[in-house]
């Protein structure tokens, strides 16, 4: 069982501290967000345990493992399921798939950790939806995603969205739309807003500028 998750509260916010709460997963007790100091992480809640889109989910996580290693990220996953019901899913991935699953998983039968996270939605019945919370080294909540249960989640963008957030904290910068595939300045990144007159006049100087509020530049 949980332990610090039963109390009321509101769903955390993007720029907020990741809630404290020690969790049981397939790989033994964990305290978030201490567990993962200095590291960024995912975490992903699924609908159930033995579902098919689920499982596409766990199998295209899974094989991006190593990536999101590289961005020195983790991932933990969760479901309103027990640890045993986790535990002979990803037995039955590994042995009628051949994908080993190598992330934990949250066991939340009692649907305490959901319900503080925000991770149950009503109308959508009560199993949770699917939900990604990025994490960063401090245990900030950099963002949020939420999809239906019908809907699978695109783990290139996750991927993405970590890369990004790691480029913007690096170098101060914002990142655009596609990213870094972007219409209109390809993988360039976008300088921040001019915050005096001077430094707007001076801007079109330094950097390639569409106008003295959007510029840009290679990394």
């Amino acid at each position: 069982m949980s332990e610090n998750v039963g109390q009321t509260a509101r769903i955390p916010l993007i720029g907020e501290k990741f809630p404290e709460m020690t969790v049981k997963t397939t790989q033994g007790v964990i305290e978030l967000p201490k567990a993962y100091e200095g590291k960024w992480f995912v975490l992903f809640s699924h609908p159930a345990d033995f579902t098919p889109v689920c499982t596409t989910e766990f199998v295209a996580f899974q094989k991006r493992f190593e990536e999101f290693k590289k961005l020195n990220c983790e991932l933990i996953g969760l479901s309103i399921d027990q640890v045993f019901a986790h535990i002979k899913w990803i037995e039955w991935i590994k042995e009628k798939l051949g994908v080993e699953i190598q992330f934990p998983i949250i066991a939340d039968d009692r649907g305490e950790i959901a319900s503080r996270l925000g991770l149950i939605h009503p109308a959508k019945g009560t199993n949770t939806v699917r939900a990604v919370f990025i994490v960063d080294p401090n245990g900030t909540i950099r963002a949020m995603l939420y999809y239906p249960q019908e809907l699978g989640r695109n783990m290139d963008e996750i991927l993405r969205m970590i890369k990004g957030l790691q480029v913007g904290d690096e170098n101060g910068v914002a990142i655009p739309a596609n990213w870094p595939n972007n219409e209109l300045i390809g993988e360039e990144v976008i300088i921040p807003p001019a915050a005096t007159v001077k430094d707007a006049e001076e801007r079109p100087k330094k950097f390639t500028c569409f106008d003295w509020w959007f510029c840009h530049k290679k990394l």
